[in-house]
C-alpha cells in the first residue's frame, strides 16, 4: 500500500494517498459525531527514550487532543502499558475537554476512562510473573545482561536493548531465548522498537480496537501508530474498512519499522507530525 509523508504546515490536513484513505478521512469530516481517534501512545504521542519510564507526551498533544475529542464520537489511547502509566505520563487526567478519553491499557485488558477516573481489569495471567522470576538468569546465560533493561508493566513484562553496545545484535539473540520462555508459561512474544515482550495471548491493539469500535458503534476509524505492536490496530481498520466502516492509517513515521510504513494511507513526521494532523483536524471540524 502506498503512502504519504506529511509536509504541510500545521495549518493543512494533509491528503491520505490511498482511496481507502481519503475515503475514511471523507467519512470522518463528513459525520465527526461517529468517529473514533485511536492513537498509540510510545512514539506516536510521546517521543520514543532510551529509558520508558521518562517518556512524556508531546508537550502539544494534551491541548490538541482537548480540541479535538469534544468535536468526534471519541479519542482512545491504545497502549501496551498499564493505563495508570500512560495517564500519568500523557498528563491525560482532569483536562477540560477530555472528560470521556479512554486509555486501554495492556492492549486492551485495562481500561481506564476520564468520566470515572477509574481501571477496570480482570486477575493478571500466572505465567507473567513466573517468567519474570527466570529473565534475570536467562540474561545472564545467554550473555545478553549487559545493556539490556527489564520493564514490569504488571500484566506484561519486557525487555529493552536500546542501551546495549549493540542493540539490534542483543534484540536478535534474544529472539529465541525469550520465545522458549514465553512458550514454557503460556505467554507470547511481541518484538517492537528494539524491545521484546512477554504477554499473554489474545492481547494485542486490534482486538482492543475493534472491541471498542464496535462497543460505541463508529461510523469511522483514525488510528494512528509507529511499532510492530501497531500491525494488529492496523488489521483491525482493514476489517473495519472491508465491513463498511471507513477507516485511515496512520504512520507516526519511523525508519525502524518500515512494515508499519508501507501500510499507512498517510505517515506523518513522529508524534510532531501527529499533533499536527491532530490539531488540523480539529481546526477543519471546529
Amino acid at each position: 500500500m502506498a503512502s504519504q509523508t506529511d509536509s504541510t504546515d500545521a495549518g493543512d490536513l494533509p491528503t491520505p494517498s490511498t482511496q481507502a484513505g481519503r475515503d475514511g478521512l471523507d467519512a470522518i469530516l463528513a459525520h465527526p459525531g461517529k468517529a473514533l481517534i485511536a492513537l498509540d501512545f510510545d512514539g506516536t504521542l510521546a517521543p520514543i527514550v532510551p529509558d520508558p519510564e521518562q517518556a512524556r507526551a508531546h508537550p502539544d498533544a494534551v491541548p490538541t487532543l482537548a480540541a479535538l475529542a469534544p468535536e468526534v464520537a471519541a479519542v482512545a489511547v491504545v497502549t501496551g502499558r498499564p493505563p495508570g502509566v500512560a495517564v500519568r505520563h500523557g498528563g491525560f487526567a482532569g483536562v477540560p475537554g477530555l472528560e470521556h478519553l479512554v486509555v486501554l491499557g495492556h492492549y486492551g485488558a485495562e481500561r481506564w476512562d476520564a468520566v470515572t477516573g477509574s481501571v477496570t481489569a480482570p486477575a493478571p495471567h500466572p505465567g507473567v510473573a513466573a517468567a519474570r522470576a527466570e529473565l534475570p538468569g536467562l540474561l545472564d546465560r545467554v550473555g545478553a545482561w549487559q545493556g539490556t533493561w527489564i520493564e514490569e508493566k504488571g500484566r506484561a513484562v519486557a525487555v529493552h536493548t536500546r542501551r546495549a553496545s549493540d542493540p539490534q545484535a542483543a534484540f536478535e539473540a534474544l529472539r529465541a531465548p525469550l520465545a522458549d520462555l514465553a512458550t514454557r508459561h503460556g505467554l507470547v512474544v511481541e518484538p517492537g522498537r528494539l524491545v521484546l515482550e512477554l504477554r499473554p495471548p489474545g492481547m494485542d491493539k486490534g482486538v482492543a480496537l475493534l472491541e471498542y469500535a464496535r462497543e460505541i458503534g463508529a461510523g469511522s476509524v483514525l488510528y494512528a501508530g509507529d511499532d510492530l505492536g501497531d500491525l494488529a490496530a492496523f488489521t483491525a481498520v482493514d476489517k473495519l474498512r472491508a465491513s463498511g466502516t471507513p477507516g485511515v492509517l496512520v504512520c507516526s513515521g519511523s525508519e525502524e519499522v518500515t512494515e508499519l510504513r508501507e501500510r499507512a494511507d498517510l505517515v506523518v513526521d513522529g508524534p510532531a507530525g501527529v499533533v499536527r494532523l491532530l490539531r488540523a483536524l480539529a481546526a477543519r471540524l471546529a
